[in-house]
C-alpha cells in the first residue's frame, strides 16, 4: 500500500514538473493568482485585499488595478470571457498589474471603500494605481469597446499605457488635470 502511495505521489510530481516545464516554455509565468484576482466575492474585505494586493505589487514592481462589478454584472462576465479568450492579453494584464477585484451587489454594496474612490459610472469599473496606493486613473471599460466587443489593441493600448514603468508620466498627466 506504502508503495503505491509512493508511485502515485510520483507520477504526480512528475506531471506537475511537466506542465510547470511546458508554461515556462511557451512564456507564461507559473504563478498562482490570489483569490481576489480571480473573483469577486461580497464577504471578502476590500481593504484587507486591497493591502495585500499593494504589498504583492511591492514586491512585483507592478500597478494594481481595481476591478469593480460584481456576478450578477453581464459585462463582467463578458470581460471575464475576453481575457480567457485573449491570453496574451490576460499575459500582459497580469505581468504588470497586481488585479484587485471588489465586488459591490445589493447584499454588500462595499460603501466605506467605494467612498475612497471616484464616483463609478457603471460597471465593471476600473482603477489604476501606484505600489503605493497613488491613484492613476478612473477608467470607464466601455472605452475598451469596439463594435460592442472588448478589443484587444484597445486593451493593450491601455495596458501599457498605464503599467509601473510609465507612473511618473501618467502621474504628472493625472496631476495636471486634478
Amino acid at each position: 500500500m506504502k508503495f503505491q502511495l509512493f508511485i502515485i505521489v510520483l507520477i504526480v510530481s512528475i506531471l506537475s514538473t511537466i506542465q510547470v516545464s511546458a508554461a515556462e516554455a511557451a512564456g507564461q509565468p507559473v504563478k498562482e493568482l490570489p483569490l481576489y484576482s480571480k473573483v469577486y466575492d461580497d464577504k471578502r474585505d476590500p481593504f484587507k485585499d486591497a493591502q495585500a494586493a499593494i504589498m504583492l505589487a511591492q514586491a512585483s514592481g507592478r500597478n494594481v488595478l481595481i476591478e469593480i462589478g460584481g456576478t450578477w454584472c453581464t459585462w463582467c462576465h463578458k470581460m471575464d470571457a475576453f481575457l480567457a479568450d485573449n491570453p496574451e492579453i490576460y499575459q500582459q494584464l497580469h505581468d504588470n498589474y497586481v488585479l484587485l477585484k471588489v465586488s459591490v451587489s445589493d447584499s454588500n454594496e462595499n460603501e466605506a471603500f467605494m467612498k475612497s474612490l471616484p464616483p463609478v459610472q457603471g460597471y465593471p469599473h476600473m482603477y489604476v494605481s501606484t505600489n503605493t496606493g497613488q491613484m492613476l486613473l478612473s477608467k470607464d471599460t466601455a472605452e475598451l469597446l469596439h463594435n460592442l466587443e472588448y478589443s484587444p489593441e484597445y486593451w493593450s493600448a491601455f495596458l501599457s499605457k498605464w503599467q509601473a514603468e510609465n507612473n511618473k508620466e501618467n502621474s504628472d498627466v493625472s496631476n495636471a488635470k486634478g
